[in-house]
């Protein structure tokens, strides 16, 4: 029997405490000890990515923000369906990820974070948002299980109205807010709308070839 093997530990800023655990080819990052991604559950995490891209179809070079690196699925997702011209923002605020994602999960970077396209930011990636004013095509949101600061309790403000008013004001004409969630939550989309947004969600099996748990994705357009 394939025991698991303790990787690494990292304590989210402000926020709880992730450790990486191996076990034989597969990697899983748990939150305390919950499950928060895995090698094994990774679909949803590709969607998030190439349907947002599918919506940004036509544009010329397209810039995307990225919250939260994860295990790199989302970016390499992006990365395999954007153009060469395109430009994506990483942010990641827990350097012990990019550590992982460069030492014991190297095999699975695919050489992302080398990608000319990419700019790694040691920020969190609200500070970027509010930053920006018509900065990005889209926004990509997988820095918690859900809407709802469940790494990091400021990031609730994330999909507060306070948030979501920033993510508008950062988004060009016709931009997406995309945000992952592990769970339906109407009230979230309800905040979308009233933010000004048009909103669709979509459900997403976690694993390959419809298999799974059932995610959820919000696109958000700007008008």
């Amino acid at each position: 029997m394939i025991e698991d093997k303790l990787i690494g530990i990292a304590h989210v800023p402000d926020g709880v405490e992730m450790r990486l655990v191996q076990h034989g080819d597969d990697f899983t990052i748990l939150l305390e000890d919950n499950e928060l991604m895995s090698t094994q559950a990774s679909a949803s995490e590709e969607a998030l990515a190439t349907m947002t891209c599918e919506r940004l179809s036509g544009r010329t070079s397209p810039q995307l923000l990225i919250g939260g690196y994860g295990m790199g699925f989302t970016l390499r997702a992006a990365l395999s369906v954007l153009p060469p011209d395109a430009g994506v923002t990483v942010a990641e605020i827990v350097p012990e990820i990019i550590e992982w994602a460069l030492g014991p999960m190297r095999s699975l970077t695919a050489q992302g974070l080398a990608d000319p396209r990419v700019v790694l930011v040691d920020d969190d990636v609200a500070m970027l948002i509010d930053a920006a004013r018509e900065g990005y095509d889209a926004i990509l949101l997988d820095v918690d299980n859900g809407p709802d600061g469940l790494t990091r309790r400021v990031n609730d403000c994330l999909y507060s109205q306070y948030g979501l008013a920033a993510a508008m004001k950062a988004l060009r004409p016709g931009g997406i807010l995309a945000v992952w969630s592990a769970e339906p939550d109407e009230r979230f989309a309800v905040r979308l709308r009233e933010a000004g947004f048009d909103v669709s969600e979509e459900t997403v099996r976690a694993r390959p070839d419809n298999k799974g748990f059932r995610h959820v994705i919000w696109f958000a357009r700007k008008p």
